[in-house]
């Protein structure tokens, strides 16, 4: 061959998603690639509520407790499993953009190694002390046994869940969010059908009670993870390791670094928030039932209506690292742009249908209480709008983490939650419920402006996942 003859191109991933990524139109690429996210994440939403509308209905309020206590935990647990797999989606995203399997599958058998081994430690650990871990938590005496005996059996469907997300994030870094979307619809209705059948008992099986209730989400879990395995499997998926590829399954060193200084930041943003969540109850509180009962339906909503801010960053994080890999950096400031815009479209019209709901979207968790309802639409008028500016300082940290920049974002949330929004709420609560209201639009805009300001000027650019020559 001669000397001047340009080497070979890396042959392309073998799914026809992944290099949409990198090509075409930004704007409807990321809509089409960020709705079936925004599904699941509407559907995750969905089953959490409904298996609870089941345990409180048919169990009564210990065991709702109970359940309550011991998803606290597990929310935790996910959390920091959340911000590993986002890790290796960025990887893996990156590893599509530039054509490199090789590096992809290296991605693939460490992060499955590690989810597989951590978790069957954690299982194993937790089932043992699970009753000692409710006892540090304070569990009310007398849901105590019930979310022993929950917890217990959750903790059996931690190596499903842990890999299940990975896999699932995988796939998104890989370019695909509408498999992921099946498998979470398997899993969802799996759960929430078993869930009363458990509990209740059917046919020889006697009711098992809130242990049922776990039993039906450990079931549903594993089966989802049995059934994407399977397909996944059945389709020779370009980040399947196959016979002959056990090399690839073992800690590669540099990528186990990567996994764990980059996404146990992203972990912590997770709890961050949830915790500062706990901090704001507290104050509500003081206010009595009503303003309490009131703000917890719109917590409900509010929910929902950050939905599309979580799931575009979670497109924007898989775009833009698919096209860092490619070397298309002119098409990440756009992605940042078009994901900004797309967010604001779509949480405003969230924002304007539960304003505009005519009481519906609050009666649905308040019944016909006038009082209750009129508080909470009070309370949404002061905080709905500030998740648009969430929303637009979430997507731009998305577009910065996947270059691997995630000390400063989680910095900026640190200072806009814990040294904004929680002292300005504790402060103004003498003033009445309004005045803890405000530290919410106050942490956004704090959340907003110091992003940008990190997007504009930060070294962002020049964060890496991976050390040199990894």
């Amino acid at each position: 061959m001669d000397s001047n003859t340009p080497a070979p191109a890396p042959p392309r991933p073998k799914t026809s998603r992944a290099a949409r990524l990198v090509e075409g139109p930004i704007t409807r690429t990321l809509i089409l690639f960020s709705l079936p996210i925004l599904a699941s994440s509407v559907l995750q939403s969905l089953n959490a509520s409904i298996n609870a509308a089941w345990i409180g209905h048919l169990l009564g309020a210990n065991a709702l407790t109970a359940s309550a206590n011991a998803n606290s935990l597990l929310f935790f647990l996910l959390s920091v499993s959340f911000g590993l797999s986002m890790a290796a989606t960025i990887l893996i995203g990156q590893s599509f953009g530039a054509r490199d399997m090789v590096m992809a599958k290296r991605v693939m058998g460490t992060s499955f190694m590690f989810f597989g081994v951590s978790s069957v430690i954690i299982a194993a650990v937790g089932f043992a002390v699970a009753p000692h871990i409710l006892s540090a938590m304070d569990t009310p005496a007398s849901a105590a046994p019930l979310a022993a005996a929950y917890l217990r059996i959750i903790f059996t469907a931690i190596p499903a869940i842990f890999i299940f997300t990975f896999l699932m994030m995988a796939l998104r870094g890989a370019g695909d969010s509408r498999t992921p979307f099946v498998f979470m619809a398997i899993a969802a209705v799996l759960d929430v059908t078993l869930n009363p059948l458990f509990i209740r008992g059917f046919g020889p099986l006697p009711g098992l009670g809130i242990a049922g209730s776990a039993l039906a989400t450990t079931i549903a879990q594993w089966l989802a993870l049995i059934a994407l395995m399977g397909w996944l499997y059945s389709r020779k998926h370009v980040l399947c390791i196959m016979p002959g590829e056990q090399r690839y399954l073992r800690f590669d060193g540099a990528i186990l670094r990567s996994l764990l200084t980059k996404g146990i930041p992203m972990g912590l943003q997770v709890i961050v928030v949830s915790s500062s969540m706990i901090m704001m109850i507290s104050l509500v509180n003081r206010y009595g039932s009503l303003t309490v009962a009131a703000y917890g339906a719109c917590f409900q909503l509010w929910n929902y209506i950050q939905m599309p801010a979580l799931s575009i960053g979670s497109a924007v994080s898989s775009m833009t690292a698919q096209n860092i890999g490619a070397g298309r950096w002119d098409r990440v400031a756009r992605i940042a742009t078009a994901g900004v815009l797309y967010n604001i479209v779509l949480t405003l019209a969230l924002i304007a249908a539960v304003t505009f709901s005519d009481n519906a979207a609050f009666a649905l968790f308040l019944g016909h209480n006038p009082a209750a309802i009129a508080i909470a639409k009070h309370m949404h008028a002061i905080v709905s709008w500030s998740y648009i500016l969430f929303g637009i300082a979430f997507v731009l940290a998305s577009v910065m983490r996947a270059t691997g920049a995630v000390i400063a974002p989680l910095l900026i949330l640190v200072i806009a939650i814990w040294g904004i929004r929680i002292p300005l709420a504790t402060l103004l609560s003498h003033t009445g419920v309004d005045g803890i209201l405000w530290g919410f639009p106050a942490g956004s805009f704090a959340s907003m402006v110091m992003t940008f300001a990190y997007y504009r000027y930060g070294p962002w650019r020049r964060a890496h996942m991976l050390a040199a020559g990894a």
